[in-house]
């Protein structure tokens, strides 16, 4: 029973954090200063009912309430400022937000089962954090990568160019006067090099 309660607590608190996230694309200033206090806002309602509960209940309510806190002012930050470096620090965040209410969850157990509990908590985060940042390598190296391919297509597309120029003025030795002339013109002009 308690248990349910506490699930049911925990989706609407990441409910009420994720709609105040929702960002459009061009967020302004004025709308990412609302954002977050409704941000806050929410965060004082969520912790304000976790003081209904009693004991550990109330630990993991506000753990669960700060959390979804800096989650969605993390979410928030990398709506309004987007980049690979604002998505991996929202991931981290989300990882040790997840942490801190793991780590209050095994606040119930004990001897090994609590032990137990706490390296698997701090195994889902190092597993987080490390897929996180697994996530910005492969965007940055993809942006990178992306970067290096256009300026080889640029370099080929020159260097096609080039070649196919030096085609044309040869085709063009061939003739003599008023027809070499404007047959040099036209592949000056066709090949970009006036």
């Amino acid at each position: 029973m308690k248990r349910t309660h506490l699930t049911l607590l925990a989706a609407a608190i990441g409910t009420a954090f994720s709609v105040a996230v929702s960002a459009s694309p061009a967020m302004t200033k004025a709308s990412y200063d609302e954002a977050g206090r409704n941000i806050e806002a929410q965060y004082k309602t969520a912790k304000a009912t976790c003081k209904s509960l009693k004991d550990n209940a109330q630990d993991i309510c506000e753990a669960q309430a700060k959390g979804a806190q800096n989650v969605a002012h993390a979410e928030l930050k990398a709506d309004y400022k987007p980049s690979h470096e604002s998505r991996y620090d929202a991931r981290v965040v989300k990882a040790d937000a997840d942490y801190s209410v793991a780590r209050e969850m095994c606040d119930d157990k004990a001897g090994n089962d609590k032990d137990v509990c706490m390296k698997e908590a701090k195994a889902a985060r190092v597993t987080a954090k490390s897929n996180a940042k697994v996530s910005l390598k492969t965007a940055d190296a993809r942006t990178h990568a992306a970067k290096d391919i256009t300026a080889v297509r640029q370099d080929a597309a020159q260097d096609k160019r080039d070649a196919n120029y030096a085609v044309a003025r040869e085709k063009c030795d061939a003739l003599s006067g008023d027809p070499k002339a404007a047959c040099t013109s036209e592949a000056k002009t066709q090949y970009g090099k006036q």
